[in-house]
């Protein structure tokens, strides 16, 4: 919830103390998708906070539903791969299949390696969904990393959050405002031309 400093100043003769606030389990992750013909951006986030002792829920997670905490894990990579391929909420789990081919492409993170990320692989083919993996180390080559770059160092202002709520809500903010901001500088192109 707080960024680390990277420099600092005081008077001359004074030591600067920054107290240290160990970030494990204070974050938002977000998976996204970037549709390269609309330029549309499409995002999910989670909140996770730090496991707490004896108790339920973490003080810091005060205020966030049930279903805005959690990890980025294969269960959650794998439902939002099938909303961004427009499979519906109630068609079969077998048997549905895209109108046109999809290619999904995706970096090389840990939850892409797992068994039950492996597993879906088979009904993504079936529903004539390719998946494309980046060389690893290679951030240059995917078309949405500036974006997240540009998201985390120019529209997300503030450095420091009190909670984990409010870090959630300006992760979120800030993930429209550059969604917003790609369909109209989409729309103000088409107008041009």
């Amino acid at each position: 919830m707080t960024l680390s400093n990277a420099y600092s100043w005081s008077g001359v003769g004074k030591r600067v103390y920054v107290p240290y606030e160990a970030p494990q389990g204070r974050r938002v992750n977000a998976v996204g998708a970037l549709f390269h013909k609309t330029r549309h951006l499409a995002f999910a986030t989670l909140a996770r906070a730090p496991h707490p002792k004896r108790k339920a829920v973490s003080p810091l997670a005060s205020g966030l539903e049930p279903s805005e905490l959690g990890v980025l894990n294969a269960e959650f990579l794998i439902d939002f791969i099938w909303r961004m391929a427009g499979r519906p909420s109630d068609a079969a789990p077998q048997g549905w299949r895209r109108d046109k081919p999809l290619v999904i492409v995706l970096d090389n993170y840990s939850v892409h390696k797992s068994t039950r990320f492996q597993e879906e692989c088979i009904a993504w083919r079936a529903a004539d969904i390719a998946l494309f993996f980046l060389p690893s180390y290679s951030p240059e080559l995917s078309g949405i990393e500036p974006l997240w770059r540009d998201v985390k160092q120019h529209r997300m202002r503030r450095l420091s959050r009190s909670c984990l709520l409010d870090l959630k809500r300006d992760v979120d903010a800030a993930l429209t405002a550059k969604a917003n901001a790609l369909v109209t500088s989409d729309t103000r192109l088409a107008e041009s031309a």
